[in-house]
């Protein structure tokens, strides 16, 4: 899902011009409400199981701030085959703050586990300070893991951070109120 051309309008709605676009994935630009999903659509798309689809997405401009579009994707026929996708963002409106919130908010545990685990903490250093047993850490970050659907540690921690989870310049990591319950 790479991005191979875009038109200046498309990029700038990432805050991007159409060279610096090139070579993005086009998943990590849009926050969806389940980007496995997306994912799979997207695949969808590529063998030929559908032609096109429509999801509601959510992206951030080059300030940051959070913009919502309707992402339309159009899979494109070549003499022999698939040529790829042509994929249009709709204008929309900004995100209800209390609608995108919501599904990011974490209970106070998870919270400080995710907060460990952006600062590097092991399963049982994380254990140690949450008195918590190890089995109860790996079920917190498996928890966590499939609800932002990371693949990892890593990818969690950069899956929250691209959400504005994290307060700016702190360390230790620390989530900022609004996502803590």
């Amino acid at each position: 899902m790479t991005v191979t051309a875009a038109e200046a309008e498309f990029a700038g709605r990432f805050g991007l011009s159409p060279g610096e676009i090139y070579g993005h994935d086009l998943c990590d630009l849009l926050l969806a409400r389940s980007p496995a999903r997306l994912r799979h659509r997207f695949t969808d798309l590529r063998e030929g199981r559908y032609s096109w689809f429509t999801e509601r997405v959510t992206g951030r401009d080059g300030t940051g701030r959070a913009f919502r579009a309707t992402l339309t994707a159009i899979a494109v026929a070549g003499p022999d085959g698939p040529a790829g996708l042509v994929i249009l963002l709709g204008h929309g409106e900004e995100p209800d703050p209390s609608e995108s919130q919501g599904e990011q908010t974490l209970s106070t545990l998870d919270a400080r586990v995710l907060e460990g685990v952006a600062g590097g903490a092991s399963t049982t250093q994380l254990a140690n300070s949450l008195y918590m047993s190890r089995q109860g850490v790996e079920y917190r970050v498996g928890r966590l893991l499939r609800r932002f659907d990371a693949p990892n540690r890593p990818a969690l921690v950069a899956r929250a951070h691209g959400l504005g989870m994290f307060a700016v310049g702190q360390w230790p990591p620390r989530l900022l109120p609004e996502f803590v319950e």
